[in-house]
């Protein structure tokens, strides 16, 4: 089989992570994205207190550039000081002084506070009312934010193509074993009508067999452990993988409902040949090799969009 054509739309994993700084109006912003997975897409955002106002409007930008996964939104905004964006908390400045020099006095510990780690204690510095983001910082975060979540989506379709070319080796070797089960099932048939005779024989202690009853009989058996149909539509199931990576786009949840119906026909396979000795013995144990391949496949499609 020849190399796989390129998917032409994008194959996302739901796992990345982007991060972008910003030059805005007298500050600096960073934008990070982290996403992993999830049944849909789940927004979280952490953001300081003066951009709450603008979570609905980053909610509709990312919305439009995801599809799936739990999204972990932090947006930092660090205002430069000719911006005049800061002021100085003196209450809670002397509060945190005040409480180090009285632990110093409770523990007799000699020292002086450090004022740039005093001035990162939550609270000390803050944003002043007039540094409230106005229409042209909102419009360049909400472009920061569409410029990170396309970052993060070319991290995700790097992961994405990398579990797409897995799938398709386990694609290959699901058929392949198909192909084998193919084999083995006009053995088996030959053994179940064996089993049968050899039964037919002790119950009746060496009494004539009626050659017709036990065709019939034989029949029934080989139509009820008859495997065909069930290889036939895992053959066709592990096709529909390769075509849907093919077409590329959002497989994870198709994906994972095709493979519930794969792991079923599997589990059919093994009941309708347990027992059975020869080539039996051989079925079950491909069957037991196409399910650990199901598995593994649907282990690495429940990270994909």
């Amino acid at each position: 089989m020849g190399e796989p054509m390129t998917a032409s739309r994008p194959i996302r994993s739901m796992t990345g992570f982007a991060r972008l700084l910003k030059p805005l109006e007298g500050a600096e912003v960073v934008v990070s994205l982290k996403s992993v997975n999830h049944r849909g897409l789940d927004l979280r955002f952490y953001l300081p207190p003066e951009l709450d106002a603008l979570e609905c409007a980053m909610r509709g930008v990312l919305s439009r550039a995801l599809v799936r996964g739990h999204v972990e939104v932090r947006v930092e905004v660090r205002r430069t000081p000719e911006a005049g964006a800061l002021t100085l908390n003196r209450r809670l400045l002397e509060a945190y002084l005040a409480a180090f020099r009285q632990a110093a006095a409770d523990y007799g510990i000699a020292g002086e506070p450090d004022l740039n780690a005093v001035l990162r204690f939550p609270g000390v510095l803050a944003l002043a009312p007039e540094a409230e983001p106005g229409q042209e910082f909102e419009r360049g975060l909400l472009e920061t934010l569409g410029e990170a979540a396309a970052l993060l989506n070319e991290f995700r379709g790097r992961e994405g193509a990398q579990i797409a070319a897995e799938l398709r080796k386990r694609a290959r070797a699901l058929l392949e074993l198909a192909d084998r089960l193919e084999e083995l099932r006009l053995q088996a048939v030959r053994a179940f009508e064996e089993r049968l005779r050899r039964r037919l024989a002790e119950l009746l202690g060496g009494a004539q067999i009626d050659p017709q009853r036990l065709a019939q009989e034989a029949a029934i058996l080989a139509d009820r452990s008859d495997i065909s149909e069930e290889v036939a539509r895992l053959k066709i199931h592990a096709g529909e993988i390769e075509q849907m990576l093919e077409a590329g786009g959002e497989v994870g949840k198709r994906l994972d409902f095709l493979l519930q119906e794969m792991h079923r026909e599997t589990n059919t396979i093994l009941s309708k040949t347990a027992g059975v000795a020869g080539p039996g013995l051989g079925i079950t144990s491909l069957a037991l090799e196409a399910k650990a391949e199901i598995e593994k496949i649907r282990e690495q499609a429940l990270n994909l969009e």
